[in-house]
């Protein structure tokens, strides 16, 4: 039986970003449900925030990135974009989103999206920044800045890292939305589930994968990432180190020696 969602995060209507913990799991909502979750600035520096302070707490094992509301994320905020033409204006928001989405990337505890509804633009580049993602069967993705005369350059970013070369472009060209289950099809999420069932779904993963070791968590979503911009032959030496620098850690030789015990392995995350 799957684990039973976290219970409903208590109201701050004020608050662009909600969180709440349990069992090593860091419930991060999207909390502008008004206007579809865009990513404002303050949304931005918000989950940014967030992310830097989970870093630091070692209770936290894995983050799972929810939203309120009948959408997951609209992308960035229009009307704040257009709220000042100005160059500077423009490269604040920019940064601040590639900030955001390097710092997803950068955490040493992995990150699942849970997503409802639409994700697009760059909500549909924050969901293919996250490590997994977990969708309702009536969500849907897209990239439709084409459509506005504003390519979708930097959610090109992560989403031609997640899935293949022809579907991303096709997703860029046209803005056209794909459904969920060609979103699984193509690598942009993991898991389809009944809307009814997200919550719980997601938090059953989420805390199946808080029960390893934090240790090996991390050293694993860092070498993941690097071996992945690098040749072939680089990405196996570096891998080899990395599987050495595991094998000297505690909680390999307390995995290994538990498995051989057929006992469950008690991790001390070193």
């Amino acid at each position: 039986m799957s684990a039973a969602p976290l219970p409903a995060a208590s109201p701050a209507e004020d608050a662009p970003l909600l969180r709440q913990d349990a069992d090593g799991v860091a419930v991060l909502t999207l909390n502008r449900p008004a206007a579809r979750n865009a990513l404002s600035l303050a949304l931005m520096l918000a989950l940014e925030t967030e992310l830097q302070a989970i870093r630091q707490d070692g209770s936290v094992k894995v983050v799972v990135l929810a939203a309120s509301g009948p959408a997951f994320c609209a992308g960035h905020d229009l009307k704040e974009l257009r709220a000042d033409s100005s160059r500077e204006h423009y490269e604040r928001i920019f940064a601040q989103c590639s900030a955001l989405m390097l710092a997803v990337t950068r955490l040493p505890k992995p990150v699942i999206a849970q997503v409802q509804g639409m994700a697009t633009a760059a909500g549909c580049q924050l969901v293919a920044t996250c490590d997994l993602a977990v969708a309702a069967a009536e969500a849907r993705f897209a990239t439709p800045g084409v459509n506005i005369g504003l390519f979708c350059s930097t959610p090109m970013v992560a989403l031609s890292r997640a899935v293949g070369r022809k579907p991303a472009m096709e997703m860029l060209l046209t803005g056209d939305a794909v459904t969920a289950d060609r979103a699984r099809e193509l690598g942009l999420v993991n898991r389809v589930v009944p809307a009814g069932r997200l919550a719980e779904e997601t938090m059953a993963l989420a805390r199946q994968i808080a029960a390893k070791s934090p240790l090996t968590l991390a050293i694993g979503k860092e070498a993941f990432y690097e071996q992945a911009e690098m040749g072939l032959q680089g990405a196996y030496e570096y891998a080899s180190e990395v599987m050495v620098r595991n094998m000297l850690a505690r909680d390999a030789e307390e995995g290994i020696d538990a498995f051989i015990a057929k006992r469950p392995p008690v991790w001390q995350g070193r």
